[in-house]
């Protein structure tokens, strides 16, 4: 269950317009131009919206799918998963685990050992760089 939440209205005066389409109305960022993309400094990944810790570094690889994926979240509860049937489509979208803002979707094409990929949004996310 979130543990952070603010209305429609203070979401919009917190969160830049592209950042609010993504986080709170499940908006795609195009393939290839979020600015993590190609990130590959040591350091953590928390959610754009609340700060809440969702990935290291060390889970990042290059999937070739155009946005930043990950083969495991941080620790269980950092993110949740819920049905998205939108598109014409079945997927699992990524909340994160702190304010249920959308963050991507997981697919299980993924390397070892989950066999997962956690297809996020740079949007969604900001880095810290370790040090």
């Amino acid at each position: 269950m979130a543990e952070f939440t603010l209305t429609d209205e203070e979401w919009r005066q917190r969160l830049d317009p592209d950042r609010f389409a993504v986080l709170r109305q499940a908006a795609t960022e195009p393939p290839g131009t979020g600015e993590l993309l190609h990130e590959k400094r040591p350091g953590t990944f928390r959610c754009a919206a609340c700060g809440n810790l969702l990935f290291r570094s060390d889970a990042k690889y290059e999937s070739g799918c155009g946005w930043p994926s990950f083969w495991e979240p941080v620790a269980p509860g950092a993110v949740s998963e819920h049905t998205d049937n939108s598109h014409g489509m079945r997927r699992t979208e990524i909340r994160c685990g702190g304010c249920e803002s959308h963050l991507g979707h997981v697919f299980n094409d993924g390397p070892p050992p989950t066999g997962l990929r956690f297809c996020m949004n740079s949007l969604a996310l900001e880095f810290a760089p370790e040090g």
